[in-house]
This record gives structure tokens, sequence and C-alpha cells, in this order.
């Protein structure tokens, strides 16, 4: 008996040797790391708390101040219908905040005012915010500049008239299938891969004329996350520290997943924080770009960004939504239901973090209507 069990061990262990193997002489190695940090920890795809198993750079959060709580702060309570909906998707955080103050802040599961979850793809919003500073500083000349004056390597048909505007609006008409469930597509190869530079401009191409067609692709922000690391000699992280994190007063320090020891973020997604420092984008937005009356952001930028030019659902990095009774909101968000959700006509922020979101109707998740209108009740609309 133990005999045969040695020799089903060998047998299992070479078998395992050899699909290894395969899947480097093949190109597929990041599937080895994609199955490690899902299937084998029971799981089916990225999760809000899969961090550790990337390689981060920090964020540090070297100037904390408290956020400002209303004076009624946490005595309403949550309706049952945003209950409902709520526990339904598995949240774990969520934030109504209304003239710069918290007036409700609720956790559940893995939830805390400390806990560092995943923000998917609100880091597109991240992303293209710190290229907007850049302009602003005069790194990069404008949002027409041509990404091969940072790139020169990508290639494609239409590459000479790809500009970063488009990629923050997702006209680059790039041959990226977003797609997150098939492991063989770029999507899964950029989230497991380990050199996402690499990856961008050797098997990504322009291939439709920019500005033609709206089409949402993680590639596009990822190639504008690498035109300002060219621009600037600096990677992400250490941009957002100096030129978001300490100026918003953040008080947790956040991380950014890399590529791998390389130090290559994904700017796409996988900016890790918790709900109280997430809501501080919001407040920067509703600000018109100011914190504590000092300018980060130029105000016509958010007002651009809030406005769409080919849809009227996503503008430039942000979602765009219209409710009769919240008026026009423009939100961050991030594939299992991240939001930061800024409602200008009542000066008011909602965040939610969770496992899950429902599916999209025209183009915006079931549940957001849901999470305004009750959220407004509570404020006396």
């Amino acid at each position: 008996m133990l005999q045969f069990l040695r020799k089903l061990l060998i047998a299992l262990g070479s078998f395992v040797l050899l699909i290894i193997l395969g899947l480097y002489l093949t190109g597929n190695k990041y599937l080895i790391k994609g199955v490690w940090a899902t299937y084998l920890h029971g799981e089916t795809s990225a999760t809000i708390s899969d961090a550790k198993y990337f390689n981060t750079h920090s964020i540090t959060a070297s100037n904390p101040h408290a956020w400002a709580e209303a004076k009624n702060y946490n005595t309403l309570e949550i309706s049952p219908l945003l209950q409902e909906y709520l526990d339904s998707t598995e949240s774990i955080a969520y934030l109504l905040i209304k003239n710069d103050s918290i007036l409700i802040e609720k956790y559940w599961g893995i939830g805390s005012a400390q806990s560092q979850t995943n923000s998917f793809s609100m880091a597109k919003s991240i992303t293209t915010m710190l290229v907007q500073i850049a302009i602003q500083k005069g790194i990069i000349s404008s949002w027409q500049s041509n990404v091969t004056n940072f790139l020169p390597e990508l290639t494609g048909e239409f590459v000479q008239y790809l500009q970063l505007d488009h990629l923050a609006k997702m006209t680059a008409g790039l041959d990226w299938n977003e797609h997150y469930k098939n492991p063989f597509d770029i999507t899964a190869q950029a989230y497991y891969g380990s050199d996402i530079k690499t990856l961008m401009t050797s098997k990504v191409k322009v291939t439709s004329k920019p500005g033609s067609v709206y089409e949402y692709q993680s590639g596009a922000t990822q190639l504008l996350g690498l035109c300002l690391i060219e621009a600037t000699g600096k990677s992400l992280s250490a941009l957002a520290q100096e030129w978001l994190w300490i100026p918003l007063q953040a008080e947790k320090n956040a991380t950014w997943h890399l590529d791998s020891d390389r130090g290559t973020e994904l700017a796409y997604c996988c900016f890790n924080s918790n709900a109280r420092d997430f809501a501080r984008f919001g407040k920067l937005l509703i600000n018109h770009g100011n914190w504590e009356g000092k300018s980060i952001l130029d105000s016509s930028f958010i007002a651009e960004s809030a406005q769409g030019e080919m849809n009227n659902f996503y503008g430039r990095s942000f979602w765009l939504y219209q409710d009769e009774q919240a008026g026009d909101v423009f939100y961050m968000r991030g594939i299992l239901g991240q939001y930061i959700i800024v409602v200008p006509s009542y000066d008011a922020v909602i965040v939610r973090l969770g496992e899950q979101r429902l599916d999209n109707i025209n183009h915006h998740p079931a549940e957001l209507p849901i999470y305004l209108r009750e959220s407004l009740k509570m404020l006396g609309v």
C-alpha cells in the first residue's frame, strides 16, 4: 500500500511539473499565479482581499487628519430596502457623507475603518487624476499629447492618432478583449502576469481609429499609467503618495498591486485602501478639486470629466448617471461593487465596498438607483 501511494505521489508530482513546464514553454506562466491566487484558495476569480498574493508598493499617509463627523453621526437607521441590497451583495462598508462630514458609517464582515481592500477599476479614475496633475505641473503638455511620445514602441495601424484623452475616455481603438472569466484572455494575462509593460507594448495594438468608438478597455488605462511613468520617471505609487494621498490627509497607508518585484503598478485596478480614505476622493471631486482650501485638481478637469463625449454614461474615467431625484451624478466604480458616488445637487458622497454587485442595466449596476434614492431619503430629500 505504501509503495502504491509513493508511486501515486511521484506520478502526480511529475504531472504537475509537466503542466508547469508546459505553461512556461507556451508563455502562459501567469496562469500559475492565477491558479494559486484563486482556485487553490477556494475562489474562482479576483477578490477584494487578494493583495496578499501580489507584490505591492506602499503609499504612505504621512499627513493624517481625521474626518469630521456630523452632529448626528450614526444616529440614523439604514432603511430596510437599502439594507437588503447591501446584504445581498455582501457589502463590507457603507458611508454617507454630507457637507464634508460623515453622517452614516457602517461595516460588515471583514470591513472596518482600518480594513484595506482592492478598489479594482476605481483605480482608473485615480490614474486619470494623476495624469491631470502632471498636466497642471507642465510635465505633460495636454490631454491631446500623442501616446507615442511616451511609448514609441507601441504599434498598430492607427497608433499615430492615439492621444492620452482617448485612453482616459475609452475610445482608444485597441485590440483588447475585456473578458474577466477566460483565463487565457489578455485581461487575465495583465492581472497575473509579471511584466505589464512588455505585455502592453508587444501584444496590444491600435487597430481602430482612436476617438471613433467607445469601448471599455482596461488596457487603455494601463497604457495611460505607463505614459505617466515614462513622463515623470516615478512610479504611480510615488506620485499618488506625493500628489494625492498626502495632500488629502489620508489616515492610513494604502498599497497598489504590482506586476512583480519589477515594481510596475497595475494602473487600471488594484489601489488598496479603506472606506474612509477612499471617501476623500469623493470630497475632493464634490469640492471642485479643492481640499481644505488648497487646489489639487483644476475644476475645469472635473467638469469635463463628468461629461460624456460619445455617450451619456462615461466621461474621462468616471461613470455618469442621471437620476430623477439625485440629478446628475458621477462616480468611480470597481467590478465587485466598489463605488465612490458624487451627488453634487445635494453635496453628498456615498461610498460602498463589498464582495459582489448586481448586473448592469443600461451600463449601470442595478443597485445604483437604490443606493442613491435610499441615501437621499436619509438626508431628508
